[in-house]
């Protein structure tokens, strides 16, 4: 399997998972930081998000120091249902992503609320509207794993 990124790419990424600033001309800065052209910046992020290099790119928050909940949940979805249970659940503003996992358990997904009582009425809604049970799985620790790619 060929990379779909090359050096420069990789210390973007690495570069920007150790924070993203918070100013006029962000891009700018990273640029400036780089040694590349603003352009460039913007170019090489939107190439790496169109060929999947990246999933997505943005704020990541931390919801319940704001207040919120955030957990992972997942479900048994029979295989001839589960496109009619994935678009039940990604109708939930409060789904922030879901993916099949090949485990009993093969629908996983992610739910963030602003309040911790939104949460318990969303896993409830969902029950409701797909007809099967949903695991939750909050967090008990949180732990950051850093990806550093070889440039």
């Amino acid at each position: 399997m060929t990379k779909s990124y090359d050096d420069i790419d990789a210390k973007l990424i690495n570069h920007l998972q150790n924070g993203f600033p918070i100013c006029d001309s962000p891009y700018l800065q990273v640029a400036n930081e780089l040694n590349l052209t603003e352009d460039d910046i913007l170019n090489r992020l939107k190439k790496l998000l169109e060929n999947g290099t990246l999933s997505r790119f943005g704020a990541l928050y931390h919801a319940e120091k704001m207040g919120g909940a955030l957990t992972l949940a997942a479900i048994k979805v029979p295989e001839k249902d589960f496109e009619e249970i994935t678009e039940i659940i990604n109708s939930f503003p409060e789904v922030a992503h879901n993916y099949q996992r090949n485990h009993e358990l093969n629908m996983w997904f992610v739910v963030a609320t602003e309040t911790p009582e939104q949460l318990a009425e969303t896993l409830e809604k969902i029950e409701q509207q797909t007809g099967f049970h949903v695991f939750n799985m909050p967090k008990i620790n949180e732990y950051f794993v850093g990806l550093k790619l070889e440039a």
